[in-house]
């Protein structure tokens, strides 16, 4: 019996500390709750494209996604996550979500909005996911071009490089769709 009044000991405060250590706990537990409701964090481990605009600053780029040819087929997180495994999408949806939570909450939000570079790459390879039938062609085409022109011969060119309009349009700030009416 007096071993485990020991080991208790070890994880619970003294008798006359327990109720403040639990008002404290208590506190600490309901603050963390409000911030995961008011960020509206679980629905973050979702795929709906919904959950960009809980940001305010994408409703352009959402209001352009939803106007486009892609609408009908692809959500946000089809062309800005990785696919290859369960573990690095979440990873990088975390790490992705956690940066823009800190840009957004100190308010640091640039005017106009820029992929990082590993967004770059996760999204030139979902292009090539989903237009594999098509990209093949491309591939082909410009080894063609690279050869007549020796100086671009080690030059990768983005999808986005002649299809500057799919799926944002020429989306570039907060202004260029004002009042923009988000369907939930």
């Amino acid at each position: 019996m007096k071993k485990i009044k020991k080991i208790v000991s070890y994880f619970f405060p003294p008798e006359n500390w327990r109720f403040p250590v639990l008002v404290i706990t208590g506190l600490f537990i309901g603050i963390f709750l409000f911030v995961i409701y008011i960020s509206k964090a679980p629905s973050y481990l979702s795929d709906k494209p919904s959950t960009c605009v809980n940001c305010h600053v994408m409703n352009p780029y959402y209001t352009a996604w939803s106007h486009s040819s892609h609408a009908n087929v692809t959500t946000c997180n089809d062309c800005h996550v990785p696919h290859d495994n369960f573990l690095s999408k979440y990873y990088f949806k975390a790490t992705d979500g956690l940066r823009h939570s800190y840009v957004f909450t100190f308010r640091w939000e640039p005017q106009v909005i820029r992929i990082k570079e590993a967004g770059v790459e996760v999204v030139q390879e979902n292009c090539e996911r989903c237009h594999e039938h098509q990209v093949h062609y491309v591939d082909a085409m410009q080894k063609l071009g690279n050869a007549a022109d020796e100086e671009n011969e080690n030059d990768e060119q983005r999808c986005w490089f002649c299809h500057r309009d799919v799926p944002h349009g020429r989306v570039t700030s907060l202004s260029a769709t004002p009042n923009a009416k988000i369907n939930e």
